[in-house]
């Protein structure tokens, strides 16, 4: 089972808001969300920041006595704790984060920056550029980015991150979503959909069971007594 919570950084944008967020969030958080420039890149931090609070809250955890560390390609973990696993990622401005009772990843991309088929040549293994090229042309940007968040969320969900190449192994978008890959021997469930403008894909190392999905609206809502909604996903 998995929960995924997502937050609009749009919110963000209210400086009350921010400055609530940011004082309920970690000091470590705080200063991640300090470290960046640019506000865009803060308001994503700290909605990430966010996230990772609410996840952890539910599991009966407390983020400012959690200590998490970074694995060996930069993975985020909780030392000691292998009933809970989470994972995060963020795109334009939306963030979202996954938590699960196995291993997870997760990814998020904005699909109005298509790069263009060149990158899916160059990086990407041969079955799946020739299931791109299958596609309509306006139709191939949205097989290009199901791909990628897919092979995204198994780089993260595997552990492997970027020291992985992209071409070592493949998603088989024919019929069931499956990942073909001799990196490991575990077997691994993908899940994807399409929220908006956005990709959306999960990665598990156990069977896909149900979903919990939760907006930053209704976080937001939450904050002043109002409950939150939940919806499922199939």
């Amino acid at each position: 089972m998995y929960k995924i919570y997502q937050m609009d950084t749009k919110q963000l944008e209210n400086p009350y808001v921010f400055q609530k967020y940011y004082q309920e969030v970690t000091d470590s958080r705080r200063q991640k969300v300090d470290s960046f420039r640019m506000m865009k890149d803060k308001k994503l931090s700290l909605a990430a920041g966010v996230l990772l609070n609410q996840g952890l809250k539910e599991q009966g955890l407390l983020a400012e006595k959690e200590k998490i560390v970074e694995g060996e390609n930069g993975k985020p973990y909780l030392p000691g704790n292998r009933r809970v696993y989470f994972n995060i990622s963020h795109s334009e401005e939306r963030a979202i984060a996954v938590f699960s009772d196995a291993e997870a990843g997760c990814d998020i991309e904005y699909v109005k920056n298509f790069p263009g088929l060149g990158l899916a040549e160059r990086f990407f293994c041969p079955e799946e550029y020739r299931y791109i090229l299958k596609q309509e042309e306006k139709s191939q940007a949205a097989a290009f980015y199901r791909l990628w968040t897919l092979k995204e969320s198994f780089l993260k969900a595997s552990g492997f991150g970027l020291k992985l190449p992209l071409n070592q192994f493949c998603i088989s978008l024919e019929g069931e979503i499956q990942v073909k890959q001799q990196v490991n021997r575990k077997k691994y469930y993908l899940e994807e959909w399409r929220d908006g403008e956005y990709q959306i894909a999960v990665c598990l190392e156990q069977p896909l069971q149900s979903i919990s999905r939760r907006g930053l609206k209704s976080y937001v809502q939450a904050q002043q007594f109002q409950p939150f909604s939940e919806t499922g996903h199939e």
